[in-house]
């Protein structure tokens, strides 16, 4: 036998009995790491145990904050911000951001209204071409976006600006009163229609909301499209170059986001009974919808939240202003304590991000 065979020979035979495990590295994480982890992987439980936490202390602030009625006017109040925040959340998880999503709700409200008064159209009609104009809107800011690649943040505060300007232009700066809705056109109003179980009122708008956000969580959560719209916003490059189309992605979220934000405009008639170019969704939407988004646990860098901490932001926001007008205090405490709320948000995100590097 040859040297070389009695040496494999003998290298064999002393592995024999010898351990067959890999070595392993274990790293013991302590609480801290640990609770950052799990707020990583379920990014709506801050907003969940800050909401829970707010319905306790008004709860006992106040006798008559748990009253149904009262519940359901936050519902009521949250509505049209719940909406706007769903286009909002799909543009965010892709690391960008809409500043035009109030001009386009009141944009296509008008538009709908004037269909249907100026031109005679019926007002099915009128609604969907709302619908179809205000996708439309959303499609540019995702033109401008993928294809030219400018800042989202550019593209949408110029496109705020032109569609409130072309909505005072085109209305002429009308008003189409309650009343003449009622007679002519009571389609415009439907989801300010109601059911009153136990004698409270709850709008149509809170179900269409809810119904809304929980078909955007399964579709974000489940579906092939949602895992890409994650991927985007989470690592644009890496995503293209795993096969992801991140420019017809990131088109179809922003026009996505603009038939939500006409859907929002319709809920306006409703909510508020008549058309006004003047509402002032058109200049506080977008901060309101961004504000329910950073406080609902969604990261502004893209890639992680849920649109169910997103209506836990809205329902925070809304919490906070009812229970402080109950108990009687100044209403700047509000916009004080909201503004603290979404720095803390921001920096937990900040925190919790660490965990994935």
């Amino acid at each position: 036998m040859s040297s070389d065979a009695k040496a494999a020979v003998s290298y064999e035979e002393g592995l024999k009995g010898a351990s067959e495990k890999v070595a392993e590295f274990q790293e013991h994480k302590s609480a801290l790491k640990r609770l950052q982890h799990w707020l990583h992987m379920t990014p709506s439980a801050v907003p969940m145990i800050v909401l829970v936490v707010a319905l306790i202390v008004f709860g006992l602030l106040s006798p008559n904050f748990f009253k149904a009625v009262t519940l359901s006017t936050i519902l009521q109040q949250i509505a049209i911000v719940g909406i706007l925040g769903c286009a909002q959340s799909l543009v965010i998880l892709t690391a960008g951001i809409d500043l035009s999503v109030g001009a386009i709700a009141v944009f296509s409200s008008v538009l709908m209204g004037q269909f249907t008064f100026r031109y005679g159209i019926p007002a099915p009609l009128a609604i969907a071409a709302g619908l179809a104009l205000g996708t439309a809107m959303g499609f540019a800011n995702g033109w401008l976006v993928a294809k030219v690649k400018l800042p989202p943040f550019i593209v949408t505060l110029g496109t705020w600006q032109i569609i409130l300007a072309a909505n005072y232009i085109y209305s002429a700066n009308e008003t189409i009163r309650s009343s003449e809705i009622a007679a002519t056109a009571p389609a415009l109003q439907f989801w300010g229609n109601s059911i009153q179980p136990g004698g409270v009122k709850v709008l149509y708008a809170v179900f269409l909301m809810v119904a809304l956000v929980a078909i955007l969580a399964y579709v974000l959560r489940h579906t092939a499209w949602g895992r890409h719209v994650y991927a985007v916003g989470d690592d644009p490059d890496a995503a293209e170059l795993a096969g992801v189309r991140t420019k017809r992605i990131l088109i179809q979220v922003y026009a996505l986001g603009g038939l939500f934000c006409a859907i929002a405009g319709w809920v306006m008639i409703g909510r508020f009974g008549s058309v006004s170019p003047s509402a002032s969704t058109g200049q506080l939407g977008n901060i309101q919808s961004i504000t329910a988004v950073v406080i609902g646990g969604i990261s502004l860098f893209g890639g992680r939240g849920s649109i169910v901490g997103m209506f836990f932001g809205a329902l925070i926001v809304g919490v906070f202003e009812m229970g402080l007008k109950m108990v009687g205090t100044d209403p700047q405490w509000t916009f004080f304590l909201i503004g603290m709320l979404i720095i803390l948000a921001v920096a937990v995100d900040q925190w919790i991000r660490k965990a994935s590097a």
